[in-house]
């Protein structure tokens, strides 16, 4: 079905009532994990209604689509690029969002750490790791993380505030939760070593954003539970 208000806020009750069962079993407070709507192919009047029940921080999988979003909106939110980042649109990227989760090499770190040098932007970010070891997905290697992270550390316009990732496929919260759980080891590993914060972890989505909780995620990425099914391109 298409989107609908009075779906979405019925909806938004069901998962925010996931999210605190979820957290209430892992024993963490819900104000630790925040709720991010994923506005991909959804109109701008969904992104509106979700800043106006209170989501305050929305994500969006293609640069240009979300950059029309944000020239277009009469809201204030933040805004986070989730989806794998092509360097010709980095520019754009930089410019436009208040986050990007999707960096994914040390080559794209260093060109978004160049273009904000040019404005003196401080640009943060999240690293994308593959921890479920899915050939279909970007990320970095886990056992790769390490030496990247520390290059980007050298760099004077990116600031690095922890990691993403996204369950493998298909489906299934046994391998989801293995990954999630490899890369809060990771996080938690690398904050030891580096001595660097690294708070957030992104990960969970619809289908397993309890399994992401309960491994320690901070931001869990919700479309089609939040609006129904997704428009086709």
């Amino acid at each position: 079905m298409p989107y609908s208000k009075d779906a979405f806020l019925k909806n938004l009750q069901d998962v925010n009532k996931r999210i605190k069962t979820a957290c209430n079993a892992s024993d963490r407070s819900i104000q630790d994990v925040t709720l991010m709507a994923v506005t991909k192919r959804f109109s701008l009047d969904a992104a509106a209604a979700a800043v106006a029940s209170g989501i305050n921080v929305l994500g969006e999988n293609r640069v240009q689509e979300g950059v029309e979003k944000i020239q277009h909106a009469s809201f204030k939110t933040r805004w986070e690029l989730i989806g794998h980042l092509q360097s010709n649109k980095a520019k754009l990227a930089i410019q436009y969002f208040d986050r990007i989760q999707s960096v994914d090499s040390l080559k794209l770190a260093n060109r978004l750490n160049r273009l904000a040098s040019e404005t003196e932007k401080q640009m943060p970010t999240l690293l994308q790791v593959n921890a479920g070891d899915d050939s279909g997905k970007f990320g970095l290697p886990l056992e790769e993380t390490e030496g990247v992270l520390n290059e980007i550390l050298k760099l004077d316009f990116l600031t690095v505030e922890g990691f993403m990732t996204i369950a493998p496929l298909p489906p299934n919260l046994d391998t989801a939760k293995k990954a999630f759980v490899k890369l809060r080891e990771l996080r938690d590993h690398l904050k030891s070593l580096t001595g660097q914060p690294l708070p957030e972890l992104s990960m969970g989505m619809t289908f397993d954003l309890e399994a992401a909780i309960a491994a320690g995620s901070t931001c869990i990425r919700v479309g089609s539970a939040l609006f129904g099914e997704r428009p086709p391109l």
